[in-house]
């Protein structure tokens, strides 16, 4: 066994999909979690047919193939955050429900991803009820969009769908406005102490692809470093707002955060 002067950076497990344009998926959650000086390990979810303009078609990896890599990375490494992002089905979500139950003592972030930032489907719609209970009742936060919020509950304002997702045990959730209208991003922090705070940025122009990704992998390495929650998510919305001020087009579609400043 190799030795180290330095103790190792704190390991990030995210179990999301494949992006091949590089703007949203694990290739954001590597990006975003190296830039906090943490450690990404990965479990692939899903391959994707996905370019900066939409995401065409989802290639769902075999359930117990994605318990496997998690697995493998539970044992052989001390996780210190998780992190899920697009489960794409409600089987892939069962069997990532019961592996947490094993290691209820680890934070985890879901960015609850349904839709692509193009519009396009990413998630079956079994699969929202399992992240609105089970899921939600087992996270230390949750990050959705005000879109994603009231698709997963159904109730008629953000603030409820917070309150609903908070009351099967979410410790927090984080909505997220970037998606919005307006000179400035209202994001609300929900606590399940029944406290709400406001964390306001300027809203830039465009849009980008792979915002919600950034955000969510970014919380997990503060997590993961054992920064408070509140911390954590000011960090993390201070650096995503950092990426997308430097965000870049490659493609035909909208810019990819530049996640390595």
């Amino acid at each position: 066994m190799s030795s180290t002067k330095h103790p190792p950076p704190p390991t990030v497990l995210c179990l999301s999909g494949h992006d091949p344009s590089g703007g949203a998926g694990q290739i954001a959650d590597v990006q975003a979690i190296t830039a906090q000086r943490a450690h990404p390990a990965l479990a692939i979810t899903c391959n994707t047919v996905q370019d900066t303009v939409n995401a065409r078609r989802i290639m769902p990896v075999p359930v117990a193939d994605v318990i496997a890599q998690a697995e493998a990375v539970l044992a052989d490494q001390p996780v210190a955050c998780i992190k899920l992002g697009l489960l794409a089905s409600r089987d892939i979500g069962d069997a990532v429900a019961k592996l947490l139950a094993k290691h209820a003592g680890i934070p985890l972030v879901i960015d609850p991803v349904l839709v692509a930032s193009g519009g396009g489907t990413l998630a079956d719609a079994a699969l929202r009820p399992l992240l609105a209970g089970k899921l939600a009742g087992r996270a230390s936060i949750l990050t959705p969009n005000t879109d994603e919020v009231l698709a997963l509950t159904g109730a008629p304002t953000a603030r409820a769908a917070a309150h609903d997702l908070l009351g099967v045990g979410a410790q927090a959730v984080l909505v997220t406005d970037g998606d919005g209208n307006g000179a400035t991003v209202n994001n609300q922090l929900f606590l399940s102490d029944g406290t709400a705070t406001a964390i306001k940025v300027p809203r830039l122009p465009g849009r980008f692809h792979g915002s919600g990704c950034t955000l969510a992998a970014a919380l997990a390495a503060r997590l993961a470093h054992g920064d408070s929650l509140h911390l954590a998510v000011q960090t993390a919305i201070a650096y995503t707002q950092r990426t997308l001020a430097a965000a870049f087009s490659p493609g035909k579609g909208q810019a990819i955060p530049l996640r390595n400043n």
